[in-house]
């Protein structure tokens, strides 16, 4: 994928096209139509946002009088339309109002910040004090929340197989997660690097929803959207970093189809080659290495992933071995030749993935 202005196209999406596809083939119009719609806007969404990257767009920049160190949230409503940003709801510092769903979306963008600078000294997702802007109630029966390179924005779902997006406070984390790594490793969106992008978002969404609650890396669920499905579907979550594959097996969606080691690794050029699916892998092996360390998650494996992520080594281009090789390179260098170094060697080895 070609870069532009040192910025790929991005346009990051939490519910990954298959799911979408399987929906949208379903005889039942109340799951197909959203489906249909969803996949329909996500492809002229992510064509605008290639248009903008290939036109220039100007950076974003820190929003003028924010204080560093401090978030400075806006919540916009779409009210159901697809103009973005839409009309501004509630501002940073505004007490809640009565609509839960831009309450929520305000407290996921301020518990991601918080993540990032009390446990890694990160001031926003850029590490300069970006302002964070969120968009909610987008379409109708919208099955998506994405991150298109600029701000968050978030459907409604349609109420059969999916709810509020903004219901889980993962989800707004691994899509913020998605602008750490455009501004830091700006990762290619396709194979294995496109796999790492993905599982960047997860790792650090998950960390998010454990900092807010407290958890540590054995009280943890690691589950990715567990708030997202409907009380009709047969599933738990859309993924699952401690069992990839098990998150749901439903007759509409289908089974999870994310391997945990690379003896199943998924050939296939849907999905930017498979980066929803593969990210399965990476997921593992940060769940191994974290929960061998135990205590907070976000703190020694945490730290190691967040090292490799901003260290300047990382290539595009990365592949699973080229993520792997750093992270323990960044286990040695900053805790030396311990536990913390044979847990992230080990992760990987139990992956199937080499780390030199």
């Amino acid at each position: 994928m070609t870069s532009f202005g040192g910025f790929q196209p991005v346009f990051c999406t939490i519910v990954p096209p298959h799911v979408l596809d399987k929906l949208a083939q379903n005889e039942d119009p109340r799951l197909a139509d959203p489906a249909r719609r969803t996949l329909q806007r996500d492809a002229s969404a992510r064509t605008r946002r290639h248009l903008a990257a290939v036109a220039g767009a100007a950076a974003l920049t820190p929003r003028a009088g924010a204080e560093a160190g401090k978030p400075h949230r806006t919540i916009y409503d779409a009210r159901n339309g697809t103009d973005l940003p839409g009309t501004k709801v509630r501002g940073e510092g505004d007490e809640p109002g009565s609509d839960a769903t831009v309450n929520r979306a305000y407290t996921g963008l301020g518990a991601t910040f918080e993540l990032f600078l009390s446990a890694y000294r990160r001031d926003s997702i850029d590490g300069s004090g970006l302002a964070l802007d969120a968009t909610v109630h987008y379409d109708r029966e919208y099955n998506n929340a994405f991150w298109d390179g600029e701000q968050m924005v978030f459907g409604d779902g349609d109420g059969e197989i999916f709810l509020d997006f903004t219901r889980s406070i993962d989800v707004i984390g691994h899509e913020l997660a998605h602008g750490v790594t455009q501004y830091t490793a700006n990762l290619t969106y396709y194979g294995q690097s496109g796999a790492l992008n993905e599982s960047l978002s997860d790792v650090f969404g998950s960390l998010v929803k454990q900092y807010s609650l407290g958890q540590s890396a054995a009280e943890a669920d690691w589950l990715i959207g567990a708030e997202l499905l409907a009380p009709r579907v047969t599933g738990k979550a859309l993924r699952s970093m401690k069992e990839p594959g098990t998150a749901y097996d439903d007759d509409v969606l289908g089974k999870d189809p994310q391997p945990a080691t690379m003896d199943d690794y998924v050939h296939t050029s849907r999905d930017n080659g498979g980066v929803h699916i593969n990210s399965g892998i990476p997921n593992h092996a940060f769940y191994r290495a974290a929960t061998v360390l135990g205590g907070n998650a976000w703190e020694r494996a945490g730290q190691v992933w967040y090292d490799v992520l901003t260290g300047g080594e990382l290539e595009q281009d990365a592949r699973f071995t080229d993520f792997a090789a750093l992270t323990v390179k960044a286990a040695r260098e900053r805790y030396g030749d311990g536990e913390e170094l044979d847990a992230v060697s080990k992760a990987w080895e139990h992956v199937g993935v080499r780390t030199a």
